[in-house]
């Protein structure tokens, strides 16, 4: 499931370098990430100082899930990450609590980005350390061409909308196109 945090506030707790993947990955999505840390790396703290993030320079309360969608545990504290997890249990919040799957709703992808392109790799959990190196498989066998690519299927698919045909032939034409290979002879 890919969902969409433009725009949601999403609380980070934790800014060391676990901390600072999850951000840059939330950054991506264009998420409005709350980060609340006593500590931060020089990155994170950047990130601060350009207004692309708030970061609060103390210890996580509960008052942090107000208005909050989703929360990220990043510290090296299982007892907080159990604290922050019932807290969100009990406020209807998903909840990821870094290498400890039994405290996640949800889990971090390993992604392969092309544009609006993105293969998305799971193991649950299990092994992260898995995802990323098919992801970096994946980076090779997907190389940027894939994103112009995908951007010209995408105004081939609004110019058969425009046309009148009945919807199967337009569906077999787009599967077509798709099935061609994006990378020039």
């Amino acid at each position: 499931m890919f969902v969409k945090l433009e725009g949601r506030r999403v609380l980070v707790v934790g800014a060391g370098s676990v901390g600072e993947a999850k951000i840059e990955s939330l950054l991506a999505t264009a998420a409005a990430v709350r980060v609340v840390a006593p500590k931060a790396t020089p990155r994170v703290r950047e990130w601060a100082r350009q207004g692309r993030i708030e970061w609060e320079a103390r210890e996580y309360k509960t008052v942090d899930f107000a208005g909050i969608f989703l929360v990220i545990a990043a510290t090296d504290s299982p007892a907080l990450h159990d604290e922050i997890y019932a807290e969100a249990r009990s406020r209807g919040v998903l909840c990821n609590a870094v290498d400890e799957p039994e405290r996640c709703d949800f889990y971090f992808p390993a992604v392969v980005r092309r544009g609006e392109l993105q293969i998305a790799i799971s193991t649950g959990g299990l092994s992260p350390a898995l995802a990323q190196r098919l992801r970096k498989e994946l980076e090779l066998q997907f190389g940027p061409e894939w994103e112009e690519w995908l951007k010209q299927l995408g105004r081939t698919r609004e110019e058969l909308q425009s046309i009148p045909m009945p919807p199967g032939q337009r569906k077999r034409l787009l599967h077509q196109y798709a099935s061609l290979d994006p990378k020039p002879h």
